[in-house]
């Protein structure tokens, strides 16, 4: 099993990057579906020394979004990784708007992606993003201009890559035949396999499908065959699960979120897991049973 993957910009990275859509708000306000990821992290200085351990554990890819807490979290990033930003990578995403806490709103009009891709260079004190993905879609405006100022972008060497979030196969395919697509970000897990047809697409596409919410691990997680195949290799369950996830293709990238040390240590250890054809025909057997 591979361990890294070539973007079309030619960077190389590790399968195994980090999200950081939560570092946000308080930390005790940063689980759970409710969660607001609406304000600037309380602990800030914390979550800094964070990213630069996480650099020096060996991740070399991380993902943010310009509404993660209203662009707090871009410029998080940019302190965080300003003494290695030569060596990472950094996907950020425009199209998505905040009007509340509670609400994301698909905002595609040409010239306010113009001006969120502005912002976000900006934040992230760079003159070059490495990969920007459409955030949503907006139903409203034709996608031809959406990805317009994406390729448009790349195209004057302010973007090194194009990708799009959050789509199903036909939006994929209409994006394809408009730019050049580089990577697709749908969530994906052992547990929710809704975007199976998008990780078969992508693989025959010979594009990244990058998976956000990486560990839900749903029924599987209490299904005792999940936890003896675990033990058997000795690590954790969610360990497991990343694993199998990259068993799932060469092109199949991870982003798992976490502020721990330890988790960290654990999720990256994942891309060195070789488990067995029994191991995983086990696992997909048990998911068909619990779905």
């Amino acid at each position: 099993m591979r361990t890294d993957f070539v973007l079309d910009s030619g960077r190389r990275v590790r399968r195994i990057g980090l999200g950081t859509m939560r570092m946000a708000d308080r930390p005790d306000q940063r689980g759970g579906p409710t969660a607001p990821i609406w304000a600037p992290p309380t602990d800030r200085a914390e979550l800094i020394g964070f990213l630069r351990g996480a650099v020096e554990a060996g991740v070399d890819m991380f993902d943010t979004a310009d509404a993660y807490a209203l662009g707090a979290g871009e410029e998080l990033l940019a302190e965080a990784l300003a003494p290695v930003r030569s060596e990472v990578v950094i996907a950020t995403k425009i199209g998505n708007t905040r009007p509340s806490p509670q609400e994301w709103v698909p905002v595609g009009r040409p010239e306010f992606l113009r001006q969120q891709l502005e912002m976000s260079l900006r934040r992230l004190r760079t003159d070059r993003i490495d990969l920007l993905y459409l955030h949503r879609i907006d139903p409203t405006v034709p996608l031809a201009d959406q990805l317009g100022v994406l390729d448009e972008a790349r195209q004057l060497g302010k973007v090194g890559a194009i990708g799009i979030s959050g789509v199903d196969a036909t939006q994929l395919a209409r994006a394809r035949a408009l730019a050049p697509i580089s990577a697709v970000q749908n969530n994906y897990s052992i547990g929710d396999r809704t975007h199976h047809d998008i990780v078969e697409l992508t693989r025959a596409a010979g594009i990244a499908f990058v998976a956000y919410f990486p560990l839900m691990l749903g029924a599987m997680g209490d299904d005792p065959r999940v936890a003896e195949i675990a033990a058997a290799y000795g690590v954790s369950i969610t360990r497991l699960a990343l694993s199998w996830l990259l068993h799932r293709g060469d092109h199949v990238l991870a982003i798992p979120g976490t502020t721990h040390p330890a988790h960290l240590t654990d999720n990256l250890a994942a891309a060195e897991l070789e488990l067995g054809a029994g191991e995983i025909t086990v696992l997909d057997s048990v998911f068909e049973q619990t779905r």
